[in-house]
């Protein structure tokens, strides 16, 4: 039975993170109310609550926890019809603001005076028993699909997304810079769309941390100090001796986004997924000389249906990313075991719902 309060998780400042009760969201015309059910805690929720911000996007205002969401919907608004109450499916927390037919055809991602697709940061989003949204932001899953998977359809969008701006395709040779969540899906999409072969590096505080076989048989994680050409020279003999056509680099951190472009193939590319800090140094003239492109990501665009497609095929299992449960009541213990990794934490997920 679902509960009758409607909590939140709202952060009201920086280290300010409070559960308190919501309104409860009535949908207007073309919007539905979702009922939601799992939410993954995602590194920008961390960043906002303990920093305030993540790359330019300062919290200015209260804002509800949360993106990585799934749940049942709940009510329909009148003329909706293409969802139906019941449906389990996953939310898609950006909110676009109209016009947008402009930019739905090649990218849902900002355009100067045509619309834009409104950053976490500036909208109420998911962390909550119950939210609104509209048709367009309320993803159907495939019944197969726990709802918890749909909770994973956001973060594998990010590594779907990666994956298409670097060109990924069958017979890649790929490098993801970055053991977090994001670098695991971004390994995860790779292996699905076809690279032969993924180089892990888990430098980023999970040293040695062994991903599940299942997942991809020539998958590898190291962890060392070194040179950022001896780690580039590491990475090419993992490869049998070819340096990754792709990196994707997922940690922002500036070491490593160093490496990214040391260690990636003249002529190929490095998508740079993590976001640290504003300004880093980078070997700009050793890209420029070996015509490695570098590319930028934000979010995703367009890929709610390739990576539910993805886990509904069965190439891609996202479940063993989830290592830690909270009940909403916990939500301050579950950011702060996101925070600090205890317990080997990699994607903690807060449920909604009361237990039946």
């Amino acid at each position: 039975m679902a509960s009758e309060e409607n909590l939140g998780v709202v952060l009201h400042a920086k280290n300010d993170v409070r559960v308190e009760p919501l309104p409860m969201p009535a949908p207007g015309p073309g919007e539905v109310v979702v009922r939601m059910d799992s939410v993954g805690i995602c590194g920008s929720d961390v960043s906002y609550v303990y920093k305030g911000q993540i790359g330019h996007f300062v919290v200015r205002a209260p804002m509800v926890l949360g993106h990585e969401s799934s749940g049942v919907v709940h009510a329909l608004g009148e003329g909706v019809t293409e969802l139906s109450s019941g449906r389990p499916g996953g939310h898609r927390a950006g909110r676009a603001v109209p016009p947008l037919r402009a930019v739905q055809a090649r990218h849902l991602q900002p355009v100067p005076g045509r619309g834009v697709l409104r950053h976490a940061a500036r909208c109420t989003v998911t962390c909550a028993a119950t939210t609104g949204t509209r048709p367009t932001s309320a993803t159907g899953c495939p019944t197969l699909c726990r709802s918890e998977e749909g909770a994973l359809m956001e973060p594998l969008s990010v590594g779907v997304h990666a994956c298409r701006r670097a060109g990924v395709t069958a017979g890649h040779r790929v490098l993801v810079c970055g053991a977090g969540p994001i670098g695991l899906v971004s390994l995860l999409a790779a292996r699905a769309l076809g690279a032969v072969e993924v180089v892990g590096d888990g430098r980023d505080g999970r040293p040695d941390w062994s991903w599940p076989p299942s997942w991809a048989p020539s998958t590898r994680c190291w962890s060392t100090r070194a040179t950022r050409r001896q780690l580039a020279e590491r990475v090419a003999a993992l490869l049998g001796g070819h340096q990754p056509d792709v990196t994707i680099e997922c940690s922002g951190a500036e070491p490593s986004i160093q490496l990214a472009i040391h260690a990636t193939a003249s002529g190929g590319a490095v998508v740079l997924v993590g976001m640290g800090p504003a300004v880093v140094s980078v070997p700009i003239i050793h890209a420029a000389s070996r015509e490695v492109d570098i590319r930028g990501i934000f979010r995703y665009a367009n890929c709610y249906p390739t990576a539910i497609e993805l886990v509904r095929r069965g190439l891609v299992d996202v479940k063993p990313l989830i290592t830690h449960r909270f009940p909403l009541e916990r939500s301050v213990e579950a950011f702060e075991t996101a925070r600090t990794g205890a317990g080997g934490a990699v994607k903690v997920m807060i449920k909604c719902q009361p237990e039946e």
